[in-house]
């Protein structure tokens, strides 16, 4: 079942000698449940293309459709509240509130909603991403692996359709980045989300279900569905 959907996507920078074409014609879809990777170089137009999947930017031609709906038909407060709902995002800087503790930004996002937090399952989230320990801590008291925990956590809470990460393990060692990246899929399965992740690295790339390749603000090869 397709629950992401893009259409000639065509994002343009710039007038003139000046102009960039960050995406030319972009179309792609994603499965529920699939975790996809995409990549490519810097400046290829990974993170424009991630930017217009989640809403936070709108493209100058085509379209983008979650769970069957045309996110860019939607008025701008319309769509924050649809993308919080539907989205979660996950950012190489963590974004995360400083003078708030570790339980408190992670559920941010659905109070801002004004829901209330579902305690148990954030706790279940915090188990899986082994931070339970830390819910009380701020986050200038985590290493930068457990801060990108955190920011995954606060991306499940709301419990989204979909999970879009922009080089979740950018700033980790490679080590560090192996087990987040395990953790992020493990709980990706766990919690039933659909997971897209723009990286440049090709061996974290591996981890997912299918690899997508963008270069130029093209699609190269949107790889096989079922493969790993």
């Amino acid at each position: 079942m397709e629950v992401l959907k893009a259409e000639n996507l065509i994002k343009i920078y710039g007038k003139g000698e000046n102009q960039v074409k960050a995406l030319n014609g972009v179309s792609l879809s994603v499965e529920k449940g699939e975790f996809v990777a995409v990549v490519g170089t810097s400046g290829s137009g990974k993170s424009t293309l991630l930017h217009m999947l989640g809403g936070l930017d709108r493209p100058d031609s085509g379209k983008v459709y979650v769970d069957g709906k045309d996110i860019f038909s939607l008025k701008e407060e319309a769509l924050t509240i649809f993308r919080r709902r539907k989205i979660g995002f996950v950012f190489q800087a963590y974004n995360l509130v400083p003078v708030l503790s570790v339980y408190e930004n992670v559920v941010l996002p659905v109070e801002l909603d004004g829901k209330k937090a579902d305690r148990e399952f954030v706790q279940e989230i915090l188990d899986t991403l082994g931070i339970r320990e830390k819910e009380r801590n701020l986050p200038g008291q985590l290493s930068g692996g457990q801060q990108q925990r955190a920011a995954i956590a606060r991306a499940l809470a709301a419990k989204p359709a979909i999970l879009l990460c922009d080089e979740p393990t950018g700033n980790l060692d490679s080590c560090t980045s192996q087990d987040v990246l395990g953790l992020l899929k493990v709980s990706g399965q766990k919690f039933a989300q659909t997971i897209v992740m723009i990286t440049h690295n090709e061996e974290i790339a591996q981890m997912a279900d299918r690899i997508i390749r963008i270069e130029d603000g093209r699609i190269l090869s949107a790889g096989e569905r079922g493969l790993v």
